[in-house]
């Protein structure tokens, strides 16, 4: 198979346990564009949080918040926010158990609560500051994507409510919460529709579960060595860990560059 297009998780994949790119990944993506395949990142970052890595490595298409805003070249090709009645129901269930909530927008993301050690626990975790808080943040602006910090065992308090939203787990305190049938694989499929190609075509690289849709939706499906033990299975290749060349490795075994 001629692979046309190659996405690119960031935590666990671009990044790797020292939230830095190691310099084979750059060589890899640099030996791509060599070769006219596409790179894109596909990633649950929204689009500021993902920057400094799509700038590092020069790349202007993206699929961020988990599928809900995507960008090509540049150009938003599919946007799907929350409705605000969602939102404003979610919010007051999330208060009345003390679990806070992050609401983030296309620009910016703001916390509903003061100083949360989990909410920065979770953006330690990420390598990025903690956000501000501001109450009603969802009224200003459209959502793309929220986060919920509860424990595993409260998931149910929401999960039986809110069939128009969907839930990825990526910390033991907190879960994604994303419009309905909300998944990378939808944005990916945005682009490859905009480039006219095939799911054939593409290769993905990711390490966490919310890259499950996505490896079974492309042709190619690459699990880090690092990746979370539920998302192997889902792969069509399990490539070395971040740490140890993964993606340069994993491209050479798959002969794209």
């Amino acid at each position: 198979m001629s692979y046309k297009i190659v996405f690119f998780d960031i935590d666990g994949t671009l990044l790797n346990t020292s939230h830095t790119i190691p310099p084979s990944t750059c060589e890899a993506i640099r030996q791509l564009r060599e070769k006219g395949v596409h790179v894109a990142i596909a990633t649950g970052r929204s689009p500021y949080h993902l920057l400094p890595v799509a700038r590092e490595l020069d790349i202007d298409s993206y699929v961020s918040f988990n599928g809900s805003y995507t960008v090509y070249q540049g150009e938003v090709i599919r946007h799907t926010p929350f409705a605000r009645e969602t939102l404003e129901r979610l919010e007051s269930l999330a208060n009345g158990n003390e679990h806070p909530m992050v609401f983030l927008s296309e620009d910016s993301c703001y916390a509903n609560t003061n100083d949360h050690p989990h909410v920065h626990e979770s953006f330690e975790f990420l390598g990025l500051p903690s956000p501000n808080s501001r109450q009603h943040y969802w009224q200003e602006k459209p959502i793309y994507q929220a986060f919920l910090y509860c424990n595993p065992e409260e998931e149910h308090l929401y999960t039986s409510g809110f069939q128009e939203v969907s839930y990825v787990r990526w910390h033991p305190k907190v879960m994604d919460i994303l419009p309905l049938n909300g998944s990378k694989a939808r944005g990916i499929e945005a682009i490859l529709n905009h480039l006219g190609l095939r799911p054939e075509e593409a290769v993905a690289f990711g390490d966490g579960l919310n890259d499950r849709e996505m490896l079974a939706y492309v042709g190619m499906g690459v699990a880090m060595g690092n990746a979370h033990e539920q998302l192997k299975p889902h792969a069509n290749l399990i490539t070395r860990h971040v740490d140890e060349d993964g993606i340069y490795h994993g491209l050479k075994q798959l002969q794209i560059i």
